[in-house]
């Protein structure tokens, strides 16, 4: 059980507490509702490149690393298609240092021309080694607007292109940080050893007399209902073909979500499950082969990905996995089988409440999601889902039409 309590500043600043003696360190979280599907399609990559401009440094901190650093605590940040994240990890006793650099970079970022030019090269660079220099790299690019028509998961977080990232300019991006980093639009979680009272006058100290106003007014739109099967085959240097299958799933929010998760378990989370066993053990179609789901907050994909043996052809391995669909849609799976996944979950789930961090990022992502309740009743959604429901969902969602594949060949 996570205790928290939860506050909100006059300004719309969300802020949750769970103090946690176990530790002398406090994880400091701030979240911000924006991710690449905020971005305009024709300058993708921004919020990503947004991420790396908010360690340029501001009015009072000219390197937020530094200051970081000499307080004792470490920092990063995350950017995805939903959100941004930036999160400090700092002993308890200079916890104000982190108020001070995260406050400050909320209302005070500055950013040079210089210090722009630098940091587009950095993520251009970035771009370079996980998309275009690594075999497969390019996957999301493809899986993504193959799978998508409307909504903006159609391009993955990195961006589109180098084209789109080189176009932005500096106009952009402070457009982007008008629109989006203002109190309204953030989250600030802590987990650790803290005074709450003391905690909330510091919050108020150095966040609430931040008056920045959203100018947010983005609408994204539905994505419609898949009906037919889309196929791209895409031929690179890669070390062996390879097969990828994205299906439309629900929400995060939705109720089928749970249902849908522990199906892309059943079917290739470890070593132990449904198509690692049967076709990477038993029949050797692949060597290696995997099933996850995205987890967005908008309807996202439940993914398949295999590397296919050499001896094998590649409609052999694309029919044997939908014969492993047809399976799990058309026979009750054992209680044992799907107990064991709900044990494996809660494991997991019991393993992010021990850690500080884990714990101050879930928070703010339960808040955004509507519900910061959610950290303590996750699995109980999860242990309601039945073997009936397993297979009514594995109906909805394996049926041919509603899925994507994209197929790598070798040169």
């Amino acid at each position: 059980m996570v205790n928290f309590e939860k506050h909100i500043l006059k300004n719309g600043l969300k802020i949750l507490l769970n103090v946690d003696k176990n530790t002398p360190l406090v994880a400091f979280n701030i979240m911000y509702n924006v991710g690449s599907k905020h971005e305009n399609e024709n300058k993708t990559g921004l919020a990503h490149l947004f991420e790396h401009l908010m360690f340029s440094g501001s009015k009072n901190v000219k390197d937020f690393d530094y200051h970081t650093q000499i307080a004792g605590g470490d920092n990063n940040a995350f950017t995805n298609n939903d959100i941004t994240d930036f999160y400090i990890t700092i002993p308890s006793a200079n916890i104000e240092t982190a108020f001070w650099l995260e406050s400050d970079r909320m209302i005070n970022l500055k950013l040079s021309k210089k210090q722009f030019s630098t940091e587009k090269k950095v993520v251009i660079e970035e771009f370079k080694e996980t998309t275009l220099n690594v075999p497969y790299g390019d996957m999301w690019h493809h899986l993504s607007e193959m799978s998508y028509s409307v909504h903006p998961y159609k391009w993955p977080t990195i961006g589109k292109s180098i084209d789109q990232i080189k176009a932005i300019s500096i106009e952009d991006v402070l457009n982007f940080y008008n629109d989006f980093y203002n109190p309204e639009n953030a989250i600030l979680s802590l987990s650790g050893d803290f005074d709450p009272d003391k905690i909330l006058k510091m919050a108020e100290q150095w966040f609430g007399g931040i008056r920045k106003i959203s100018q947010n007014s983005y609408h994204l739109p539905a994505e419609p209902n898949q009906h037919k099967y889309r196929e791209r085959v895409v031929t690179e240097n890669v070390p062996s073909n390879a097969i990828y299958m994205a299906f439309h799933v629900s929400g995060r929010m939705q109720e089928e979500y749970y249902a849908q998760d522990i199906l892309s378990d059943i079917l290739g989370r470890g070593r132990s499950s449904r198509l690692y066993q049967k076709l990477v053990k038993e029949k050797e179609y692949f060597s290696e082969i995997h099933a996850y789901i995205s987890g967005s907050i908008d309807p996202g994909l439940l993914v398949i990905e295999g590397m296919i043996s050499d001896n094998v052809k590649v409609d052999d391995a694309e029919k044997s996995i939908f014969e492993e669909l047809e399976l799990l849609k058309n026979t009750k799976m054992p209680d044992y089988e799907l107990q064991k996944l709900k044990n494996k979950m809660e494991n997991q789930l019991a393993f992010e409440e021990v850690n500080i961090m884990s714990k101050a990022i879930n928070l703010g992502q339960y808040e955004l999601l509507g519900d910061p309740e959610l950290i303590n009743n996750q699995i109980e959604f999860y242990n309601k889902v039945s073997s009936d429901q397993i297979i009514s969902e594995a109906n909805v969602v394996f049926n041919k039409s509603n899925c994507s594949k994209l197929i790598y060949l070798k040169n």
